[in-house]
């Protein structure tokens, strides 16, 4: 007999692993018309992650703009939050840290005190290697290669229940992501509408994705379907009924036509159709800035506006939700304090990131960033890490999830958190 948990992770999300570029086969349909009973699943808590690959430059959105140092080390990078000059002015947050001017779309949300920004936060693992860093990052175990879960799999685990739908965990990626890896029931979604579902990290679960739906079924207790695949059924079904490529936002949220923009239209879709959602993902590319990254425009500034605008939209589509959903970001590293020769930066250390949530301890620039003289530099170059990653991802995923279990989520993490949430 094959057990509630097991089905799930290895014959539930196959289901919908098979890929259904060309709409709902007529077997599952059948199934799910054929469940008269239409139950709509309970709210829950839910975390969003952006993961902006590529190393975001922490300074340039986040700048301290009284530093001294920073404006020597960046002649032609470095803005002033001083109006009337050449370039448009950084927004001023707290006298010592300025908004790029490209997300203002951030500053009401940061004065209302739900946007908070960590500064100087990393990884203890000193690499400058992008794979390795998000790899480490996506895992939760900066020293350690060989961790095969990611840490948003092992969140999925310590959440208390089992899964009662597919869409427990969403990325709206073509692939599974690192964070998803492991045995917690996780699935890929490139398009709501196509409903292309991929799914990786479960050796069983794949072999059975490539059987036939009558195969996969022949291999489950009957009982068990009557349990676990009604709730499968109902989500799909609510997906069915759901004209998603005409979906329109609420409450006049204009999301950009961007990879971004698509990707959180799609969570916000989620969230609202209450389809048992509780652990969302998904990516925004283009922060390796080495050539010609601009200031106040080019295309670091047309990446933040993409950024912040994108998130903006998601959070006012939501609407009656936002009291329960975070959205956190998250970068490998950050960039060196100063610029080269091309115009840009190269791979540095720490960076900033974003935090913004109804439970969120908002309106403050968290972290502890000294003057950026070169003797409080790491290795003479970088912004130093003063935040571990792993002390904000667990506190977020604590306060709001109810995730306590630090051991499991990061198994290697021992520090304390730096109270970016509400307690």
């Amino acid at each position: 007999m094959v057990s509630r948990r097991g089905f799930l992770r290895s014959g539930g999300l196959a289901l919908l692993g098979v890929g259904l570029m060309g709409g709902i086969p007529a077997f599952l349909a059948e199934a799910a018309a054929s469940d008269k009973i239409f139950r709509p699943y309970k709210k829950k808590k839910i975390m969003v992650c952006i993961f902006q690959r590529g190393a975001m430059d922490g300074l340039m959105a986040v700048t301290p703009f009284t530093d001294e140092n920073l404006k020597a080390a960046r002649p032609t990078l470095f803005l002033s939050a001083a109006k009337g000059g050449n370039t448009k002015p950084l927004i001023d947050l707290d006298g010592r840290f300025g908004l790029h001017p490209s997300m203002s779309a951030f500053e009401p949300l940061f004065k209302d005190k739900r946007l908070a920004i960590v500064h100087g936060i990393g990884s203890p693992n000193n690499t400058r290697s992008h794979f390795d860093a998000q790899d480490y990052m996506e895992a939760g175990t900066p020293f350690n290669k060989g961790t095969s879960s990611g840490w948003l799999n092992r969140a999925v685990g310590l959440l208390g229940h089992d899964a009662a739908t597919p869409f427990q965990a969403v990325s709206l990626t073509s692939s599974l992501p690192r964070s998803f890896y492991g045995d917690n029931p996780s699935v890929a979604i490139s398009s709501l509408q196509d409903f292309a579902i991929q799914m990786r990290g479960n050796p069983v679960g794949a072999n059975m994705a490539a059987k036939s739906f009558e195969d996969l079924y022949s291999q489950t207790a009957t009982g068990l379907l009557k349990e676990t695949g009604k709730e499968s059924f109902d989500a799909v079904k609510m997906l069915q009924k759901t004209d998603v490529r005409n979906y329109q936002p609420a409450n006049g949220a204009v999301y950009p036509n961007t990879a971004l923009g698509t990707a959180l239209k799609q969570i916000a879709q989620l969230i609202k159709m209450d389809v048992g959602l509780e652990v969302a993902f998904t990516e925004s590319g283009g922060w390796d800035t080495h050539f010609n990254q601009g200031s106040d425009n080019g295309i670091f500034a047309r990446n933040v506006n993409d950024l912040s605008n994108c998130i903006v939209a998601f959070w006012n589509d939501i609407g009656a939700y936002q009291d329960d959903v975070t959205l956190m970001t998250m970068t490998e590293f950050g960039r060196t304090v100063h610029q080269n020769g091309t115009g840009g930066t190269d791979h540095g250390r720490a960076s900033c990131n974003f935090i913004l949530g109804g439970d969120v301890n908002g309106g403050i620039v968290h972290g502890d960033i000294k003057p950026l003289s070169v003797n409080n530099l790491e290795d003479g170059r970088d912004l130093a890490v003063t935040t571990d990653f792993r002390s904000v991802f667990s506190e977020v995923a604590d306060r709001h999830l109810g995730i306590s279990n630090d051991k499991v989520l990061f198994p290697d993490w021992t520090g304390k958190r730096i109270g970016v949430m509400r307690s």
